[in-house]
C-alpha cells in the first residue's frame, strides 16, 4: 500500500487506463472488461484491473490536474511496477479544424508549469511521450478505423484561465488544444524510465465555443477508450 492505493501490488496490471474521471474508470470496467474487480477506492479514485480480450489491464482514475495525476502516476510507477500508463481525457481544441470527439494523440506536453523543476530538477517547458507506446496507439486506431491528429498539447494549471490561449507556448509549439494532466505524466515517466501516453478526445472548442456536457463526457466516448484498450493487446 502507498498513501493513496489500497491495492496490493498483484492487483495491478504493468498496463494501466488512466481517465481522469473516477466514473469514467467505472464505466470502462463495467462495459469493457471481464472479471473487473474494483482495487481501489481511496478517496473515491476508483479504480479496476480486469481482461480486455484475454489480457490484464488496469483502470485507474487519476483525478484532475497536474498535482493529482503526479501523486497516482508516481506510484503508479515507483512502487506497483507499473511500465506503461496511457491517459485517456478530454481536451478544448485550438483548431477550427477539430470538432467534437476528433482524437487527438499527445506528442510533447507543453507548460509554464514548475513541475519538472520541483520533481526532477527539469525545467524543461516540452516534454515528449513514448514513441514505443504512441505507435502501438497509431497501429489500434488503424485497425478500428479511426482518424487520430497527432501534435502537441499546452498543458495548463488553471482551468478556468482565460489566458491559456495567450501563453507563447501554444503558438511557438502550435498546440493543437489545451488539457491539464499530461505535462507532470510525462515528466514522471522521463524521470522513472517508463512510457507515457496521453490519447485526447475534444470536448470543446475555442474555436467555436461548442461543448459537450458532462454525461457526455462520461459515457459518449466509445473511440477514444476502445482504442486505448486496443492498443494494450498489441
Amino acid at each position: 500500500m502507498t498513501p493513496h492505493i489500497e491495492s496490493r501490488k498483484e492487483d495491478i496490471s504493468d498496463t494501466v487506463i488512466m481517465p481522469g474521471d473516477p466514473l469514467r474508470a467505472k464505466f470502462i470496467a463495467e462495459h469493457y472488461l471481464e472479471d473487473a474487480r474494483l482495487i481501489n477506492s481511496v478517496r473515491n479514485c476508483l479504480a479496476y484491473t480486469g481482461k480486455y480480450k484475454g489480457k490484464e489491464v488496469t483502470v485507474f482514475a487519476s483525478g484532475m490536474g497536474i498535482p493529482s495525476i503526479g501523486i497516482y502516476a508516481y506510484e503508479l510507477y515507483k512502487f506497483y511496477d507499473v511500465k506503461k500508463i496511457i491517459r485517456i481525457g478530454t481536451c478544448g481544441t485550438y483548431q477550427k479544424e477539430l470538432n467534437l470527439f476528433d482524437l487527438i494523440l499527445v506528442s510533447s506536453s507543453v507548460s509554464e508549469s514548475n513541475f519538472g523543476k520541483v520533481f526532477g530538477n527539469d525545467d524543461s517547458e516540452k516534454v515528449d511521450s513514448s514513441a514505443i507506446l504512441n505507435q502501438k496507439l497509431i497501429e489500434a486506431s488503424n485497425l478500428l478505423n479511426k482518424h487520430l491528429s497527432i501534435g502537441n498539447i499546452y498543458c495548463s494549471e488553471a482551468f478556468y484561465s482565460m489566458n491559456s490561449t495567450l501563453s507563447p507556448l501554444v503558438s511557438k509549439y502550435q498546440c493543437l488544444g489545451v488539457e491539464m494532466e499530461s505535462f507532470a505524466l510525462f515528466h514522471i515517466a522521463k524521470q522513472l524510465n517508463k512510457e507515457a501516453s496521453c490519447l485526447l478526445a475534444v470536448s470543446d472548442s475555442v474555436v467555436s465555443k461548442e461543448e459537450t456536457t458532462s454525461e457526455e463526457r462520461e459515457k459518449g466516448l466509445t473511440d477514444l477508450i476502445e482504442v486505448a484498450l486496443t492498443a494494450t493487446i498489441i
